[in-house]
């Protein structure tokens, strides 16, 4: 059977028995019907946008395997339609669809955010001193809970600020709840997304910690940290301690990263 190069179509036959990269499944360790979506994935990927006939014919499948493959995609928030540009006279119908990869369907093959920030603040650390490092992460919290700080603040007490907070990172993408835990409140947030850096540069964590004692008016204590290795990171509040008035007050377990050398 010719293959689609072949056929003319200009969509080539990938490497499908090639591991894709990144936190997804790959083509080696899935299951049957989970290589066949890597594999039309990876062709969005590399030779998108394509039409379903064009990725029936390059990899051999039926036309309702391939749609179902691309309609699991779409609803996941990996791929996108588009209209296909028409070439020549209009004929009746419908235009082709073409699919590609969304921005979060190319996360499966991987990418190199976290090496690049790593290496940013390396460079940053070296050449600018320590001091531009720690202000450069306060920087990012504060841009992090941005106007949403005064909300927080006129939550109420503590633990109402503390599950105030708790709903602003969680649409910041940190998967954040407060529970009450003894005679205080327990923020864990169960997702980071910069954990890999934070790792090398717990300066982050740092910053993060005194925000977050700023914003809730009490001291807080971090007790664990996802770029540590532990679940979640988690920091309790007090809630029937004296409120603070001025200053951070913290308590704090780095991570194990970077020493604090200061290269100014």
């Amino acid at each position: 059977m010719k293959t689609a190069e072949e056929r003319g179509t200009g969509v080539h036959t990938p490497a499908v028995g090639l591991p894709a990269t990144g936190s997804g499944p790959t083509v080696g360790s899935a299951s049957g019907e989970g290589r066949t979506r890597i594999a039309v994935a990876r062709l969005l990927m590399e030779q998108g946008p394509v039409t379903a006939a064009e990725v029936a014919a390059a990899l051999a499948l039926s036309a309702p395997a391939v749609r179902r493959h691309l309609d699991a995609l779409i609803a996941d928030g990996e791929a996108e339609t588009r209209d296909a540009p028409r070439r020549g006279r209009r004929t009746r119908g419908r235009p082709a669809k073409h699919f590609l990869l969304t921005d979060a369907g190319r996360v499966r093959f991987g990418h190199g955010y976290d090496d690049l920030a790593t290496s940013a603040l390396r460079f940053l650390a070296q050449h600018a001193g320590q001091q531009a490092l720690s202000d450069f992460a306060r920087t990012r919290v504060h841009d992090l809970i941005g106007p949403s700080a005064e909300r927080i603040r006129a939550a109420g007490g503590p633990g109402e600020r503390a599950e105030a907070l708790a709903l602003v990172l969680t649409d910041r993408g940190y998967a954040a709840a407060a529970r009450e835990a003894g005679p205080g409140v327990q923020l864990c947030q169960h997702h980071c997304p910069v954990a890999h850096v934070a790792a090398e540069f717990p300066e982050l964590c740092e910053a993060e910690t005194e925000a977050f004692a700023e914003i809730l008016g009490t001291h807080v204590q971090r007790l664990a940290t996802i770029a540590r290795g532990d679940a979640a990171c988690t920091t309790h509040v007090p809630v029937l301690a004296p409120e603070r008035r001025s200053g951070p007050q913290v308590t704090t377990t780095s991570p194990r990263g970077r020493q604090h050398d200061d290269h100014s």
